[in-house]
């Protein structure tokens, strides 16, 4: 297959197409996402509660992703590879730069970061380094003591307005991507409206131009109850390559998310 890279994530949002994002962890799925059409592979800190069991994102390191990173970069075929920038390891300048120097090094092609409007330097201190950025707005798992919990973000107008400015901020600023959690599709709409850059939404509706789900919720093996953005596709699969297929065929061709998987306030 053809190397995935941030221009074609931008053709997908010039032409209203869609692209479909796995998040995962090691060689072996990997390589099975590749092999199933999954166009990028995030590298997500999750690995902290999937793979570490701990109850936060919070106690991984940038090491940590680095590891996972150099796995995913040895197996992926064609896809693009995004990266967590962790808890507090962009807190100071040389915090910023250290840690995208290592996660880059380790195979990544973007670093995801978490916040609001306040990532805006960052993301031009990252762009004046050659370093693409993806801005994680909305549900922000490493805010989860300020949240209070994991919770929809977005409902009341206040709360919105503050969700679009800034995704309008952070465009302007010069952010590569975005990556929307947990927001009501009509937020999602309006940061469509004004923003020019791809859109990974991840229970933000259908609009956005990415669709991302952890590989183990698709394939229906995360413990307990599963969140409502969450599909099992090994429900209708033969295998789990199958699975990775029909979430990939399904994001495509629009039929994910359907309405029982967005939050309408």
């Amino acid at each position: 297959m053809v190397q995935i890279t941030l221009n074609t994530l931008k053709r997908h949002r010039a032409e209203n197409t869609k692209f479909s994002v796995v998040t995962a962890y090691d060689a072996c799925f990997t390589r099975i996402a590749s092999e199933a059409g999954v166009d990028a592979i995030l590298v997500g800190d999750s690995l902290g509660m999937v793979l570490q069991g701990h109850n936060s994102t919070l106690p991984v390191t940038v090491a940590d992703i680095a590891y996972h990173t150099q796995s995913v970069a040895a197996a992926s075929t064609h896809c693009l590879i995004i990266a967590d920038i962790p808890f507090m390891a962009s807190a100071t300048t040389q915090d910023a730069v250290d840690s995208a120097r290592e996660l880059m090094q380790a195979g990544a092609h973007i670093v995801k970061v978490e916040g609001g409007s306040n990532l805006a330097d960052l993301i031009k201190l990252y762009r004046d380094q050659g370093v693409a950025t993806c801005c994680h707005l909305g549900l922000t798992p490493q805010f989860v003591n300020q949240f209070g919990g994991y919770r929809v973000q977005g409902r009341t107008d206040e709360a919105a307005k503050r969700l679009i400015d800034a995704a309008a901020t952070l465009d302007q600023a010069g952010t590569d991507v975005i990556l929307l959690e947990c927001v009501p599709n009509h937020v999602t709409d309006a940061i469509m409206e004004v923003t020019t850059v791809p859109v990974i939404g991840i229970g933000a509706g259908p609009s956005t131009t990415g669709q991302v789900l952890v590989m183990h919720d698709l394939l229906g093996i995360t413990p307990g109850k599963s969140a409502r953005f969450v599909k099992n596709f090994m429900e209708t699969a033969d295998s789990i390559q199958d699975a990775f297929k029909l979430y990939d065929q399904a994001v495509k061709d629009g039929s994910f998310p359907a309405q029982e998987h967005c939050f309408e306030n």
